[in-house]
C-alpha cells in the first residue's frame, strides 16, 4: 500500500515542522506540505520506504500515527496548542470550539482524550496554559496583567491563583527567581 499523507505526534510549533522538513528532504522523502501534526509528500511511497520513513521520524523526536483514535487525540492537542500560543480568544467554551473544529460530540472527544492523556482535555489546556505564562514571565516583555488577558483569563487574581496552584509558585516569585522550571509543550 502506497502513502503520501501521515499524521505526525509531537510536532507542536512550526519548527518542529521546518525541522523535520530539512530531515526528510534530505533523506530523500521529499515534502510536498508540512503542517502540525501532518507531513504530505510530493509522492507516495511503498511500505517498504515507510519503515525507513517511520525510524527517520521517531530518530528527530517525533512519531508516525497509525491508529484513528490517536490520530484524533493528536488534532486536539494540536488544536489546544495552537489555541494557547496565538492568543486567540474563545467565544464559548473549549468544548463548542473542539466540537465545530473536529465535527465529533465533545463527550466522545473527551473520553477518548482521558483514556489516552491520563487528564481531562480541560485540564491538558490549564497545563498549556501555564507553560506559555511561563514563557512570557522569563521573557519579561510583558506585565502578569498583559500576560493574564492574552491568555483569556478572567482576570490577574484568576491567574495568579490557577498559576500558583499548577507551580507552587505566585507569578510574580516565579518572575524573581527566573529560574527554569519550564516543560517542554509535548511533555504537558
Amino acid at each position: 500500500m502506497k502513502n503520501q499523507h501521515f499524521h505526525i505526534k509531537n510536532m507542536v510549533c512550526s519548527h518542529c515542522g521546518e525541522v523535520l522538513r530539512e530531515k526528510l528532504d534530505r533523506a530523500g522523502f521529499p515534502v510536498k506540505e508540512i503542517e502540525l501534526g501532518e507531513v504530505t509528500l510530493k509522492k507516495p511511497i511503498g511500505a517498504g520506504q515507510q519503515e525507513a520513513f517511520t525510524e527517520l521520524v521517531r530518530k528527530h523526536g517525533f512519531d508516525v500515527i497509525n491508529d484513528q483514535n490517536s490520530r484524533l487525540v493528536e488534532q486536539i492537542k494540536q488544536l489546544v496548542i495552537q489555541l494557547v500560543r496565538t492568543g486567540r480568544k474563545l467565544e464559548g467554551p473549549l468544548s463548542d470550539y473542539l466540537t465545530k473544529k473536529l465535527h465529533k460530540d465533545y463527550q466522545q472527544l473527551s473520553r477518548l482524550f482521558s483514556g489516552v492523556e491520563g487528564k481531562s482535555i480541560e485540564r491538558y489546556y490549564i497545563l498549556q496554559k501555564i507553560e506559555r505564562a511561563k514563557e512570557l514571565i522569563v521573557y519579561g516583555e510583558q506585565s502578569l496583567s498583559e500576560i493574564a488577558y492574552e491568555l483569556s483569563y478572567s482576570s490577574q487574581q484568576h491567574f495568579s491563583r490557577q498559576f500558583k496552584k499548577e507551580t507552587g509558585l505566585s507569578p510574580s516569585h516565579f518572575s524573581e527567581i527566573k529560574e527554569n522550571r519550564r516543560i517542554s509543550i509535548d511533555k504537558v
